[in-house]
């Protein structure tokens, strides 16, 4: 995508199958772009439409771009790559956005702002017209993974599915999107956080889906589904690291209370008690592992940007340490063994007291997997970490 001196704004539309709508679109994008002095373009990222969209776009006035792979973000990721304006704006081609209210989104980007995502919902001061949007969208599938994009990534918006946004060609360069489907657009958003872009959101009005011949390509369960894993891809802290430390917290606190065999409400808390709480501590502690190689590999293939924190970390835990740390915690454990193997040969290898015998081995046994986890973990993340050289 080389901006064009000339060309100030890209309207780009994907495409596929839109021909009810996409006349009124493009006259529409046009038309905004004539009536407020904006030099543009309106690309349209043509899926391999079959009922003569290709046709009826070039005819109102656009430029067609093929684009072979499927997938939602595919189309955009072509349609971006040809656009040659200084910003581009995205919408849909089912007239469900009105892109006669383009000229504020161009506005925000005139004043400094980096990405301006349209906001349908009235907590923007946008407005939903009856009919433009299911009940379960509006009350429950939007608000909830708005409030995980806000909590999970700090992102400055309130409709994070809105599909009409602008955005600067240099900040779109920088976001280097990777997604071919519906996640593209949350994309954009959580890379545009990270990155601490200028983020401005603009109030639109939704519209019902003016196409008539299909429904929507949109998929409830399925899409909602992909957004909520998209989400926990990106984001190691919540995937992996903070359930990690939960399970750690509680198995600690088991051991606490089960080793010196306490009642607790009436409950004797003993051996059994031990090895749950060694199954916390294991998979809390795998968990934090997987935290750790999960950023560093999302930072070395460019998802995520760089961060100080993994590089100090990186400075301190070199593999050489973990393999030290690793290694005594493993010949901890096996000494602990080796203690309750002493004692079952000192009873001739007849029946053990379990309750006391336990109390060694179970420990021994956590201790000796902690310790050979971290030795792989360390070889693992080193591995990893030659990309960040």
């Amino acid at each position: 995508m080389e901006p064009s001196t000339d060309i100030e704004l890209s309207v780009v539309l994907p495409c596929l199958n839109e021909a009810d709508t996409l006349e009124t679109c493009i006259r529409k994008a046009l038309g905004a772009m004539a009536d407020h002095d904006i030099p543009g373009e309106v690309v349209v990222a043509d899926n391999g439409s079959t009922d003569g969209s290709q046709a009826i776009a070039e005819s109102a006035g656009a430029r067609v771009v093929p684009v072979a792979e499927r997938g939602y973000g595919s189309a955009l990721m072509g349609g971006i790559a040809s656009a040659r304006g200084r910003y581009v704006l995205m919408a849909d081609a089912d007239d469900s956005y009105d892109l006669l209210e383009l000229p504020g989104f161009v506005v925000a980007l005139r004043e400094g702002a980096e990405l301006v995502q349209g906001c349908r919902l009235p907590a923007g001061g946008g407005r939903v017209l009856p009919g433009a949007m299911p009940w379960l969208h509006r009350w429950l599938g939007n608000p909830m993974l708005t409030a995980m994009m806000r909590r999970m990534f700090r992102a400055p918006v309130r409709d994070v599915y809105c599909g009409m946004r602008a955005f600067t060609a240099d900040l779109y360069r920088r976001l280097d999107q990777r997604c071919t489907g519906m996640e593209f657009a949350t994309e954009m958003i959580v890379k545009a956080s990270r990155l601490e872009a200028r983020i401005a959101e603009v109030p639109i009005t939704l519209h019902p889906d003016g196409r008539e011949s299909h429904g929507p390509h949109l998929r409830t369960f399925r899409d909602g589904w992909r957004t909520v894993r998209f989400f926990l891809m990106l984001s190691p802290r919540w995937l992996f690291l903070y359930p990690g430390l939960v399970l750690v917290a509680l198995g600690l606190l088991g051991y606490l209370l089960a080793m010196p065999g306490v009642t607790l409400f009436g409950a004797n808390l003993d051996v059994h008690t031990l090895l749950v709480a060694s199954l916390a501590v294991l998979m809390g502690y795998q968990s934090i592992l997987f935290a750790v190689l999960g950023k560093t590999f999302a930072v070395g293939d460019g998802l995520m940007p760089p961060d100080p924190r993994l590089d100090r970390f990186y400075g301190l835990v070199k593999l050489e340490t973990g393999i030290a740390v690793g290694a005594f915690a493993f010949l901890v454990g096996a000494a602990l063994l080796v203690v309750v193997t002493l004692r079952w040969g000192a009873s001739g290898f007849g029946p053990l007291d379990y309750p006391a015998t336990l109390r060694w081995a179970i420990p021994g046994v956590t201790l000796a997997a902690l310790g050979f986890q971290t030795v792989l973990w360390s070889f693992f993340a080193s591995i990893l970490g030659m990309r960040r050289q």
